[in-house]
């Protein structure tokens, strides 16, 4: 189940955010590509939002075009209006374009998946998804999808770039959300900071995901939001000489390779 959503981190002297608006963008934020249809309850549970409230918000939307309502299952559903909206966003990031081709040549060559994530609220959303020749589809992560920022490997990663204070943050929002599970994350978190701080990225075999092996590193460009990119497979393919010989070092060229085309004089820009 998806952590609940947070607040973003507000700059001071920012003027205090529209909740309506807010609400409005988390409950289109809610949906999932596993998701086909949802009811007020489902979106009062993954936003933390009043379900009457819920309900008319939706209604809003609905008469926008933004969501469609199906009266006798009294559900909902994202509707083509967001779909526009997305690939508009995917479609104008000169970075992700840049980074397309450097994820697509380090699938091919490692037969593994790679995809490129970032922050929204206590999640990661993956933005490019590149799957070499020979990798197993079963263990792709699909654009659009959504995991946690504090209980994945790619989570983890871009926490242990950011500010120490936005880090901190983000982190007493998911002890909050999540106290039981906390104590079990923070250790997790703790050493795959460590990780990242020594090596430049941090990996995971089996502890996220029982078939699955991860290594992630965080991807920093001036005027960007912070950016991750990972490489996944079967747990069977992550050896631990793999990792620091091969897939460690190789993933930090190619996150090199996409900072450097973004800013490098007459590289694309935002």
């Amino acid at each position: 189940m998806l952590e609940a959503t947070a607040p973003a981190v507000r700059p001071r002297g920012t003027r205090p955010m529209v909740t309506p608006f807010a609400r409005s963008l988390a409950l289109l934020g809610a949906f999932t590509p596993q998701d086909r249809w949802l009811g007020n309850r489902d979106l009062a549970e993954r936003t933390g939002v009043p379900a009457s409230t819920v309900s008319r918000i939706a209604q809003s939307l609905v008469l926008l075009g933004y969501l469609q309502y199906a009266p006798l299952d009294r559900k909902y559903r994202l509707a083509a209006p967001v779909l526009a909206l997305g690939y508009g966003a995917l479609a104008n990031s000169a970075l992700q374009r840049a980074a397309r081709t450097h994820l697509q040549a380090l699938a091919d060559l490692q037969s593994l998946h790679v995809n490129l994530s970032t922050r929204d609220r206590l999640e990661l959303i993956v933005l490019e998804s590149c799957t070499g020749r020979q990798a197993l589809p079963s263990l792709r992560l699909d654009v659009g999808a959504r995991v946690g920022i504090a209980s994945s490997p790619m989570g983890w990663a871009l926490l242990a770039a950011l500010p120490e204070l936005e880090r901190y943050y983000l982190m007493g929002h998911v002890e909050r959300r999540m106290p039981r599970e906390w104590p079990r994350l923070r250790r997790r978190l703790g050493e795959a900071t460590a990780q990242v701080h020594e090596q430049g990225y941090c990996s995971s075999v089996s502890d996220w995901n029982r078939e699955l092996g991860v290594v992630a590193a965080p991807v920093v460009v001036e005027g960007h939001a912070p950016l991750v990119i990972a490489c996944m497979g079967a747990g069977a393919q992550f050896t631990r000489a793999r990792v620091q010989r091969e897939l460690g070092p190789r993933l930090l060229g190619a996150a090199a390779a996409i900072q450097q085309s973004v800013t490098e004089p007459g590289g694309p820009t935002p």
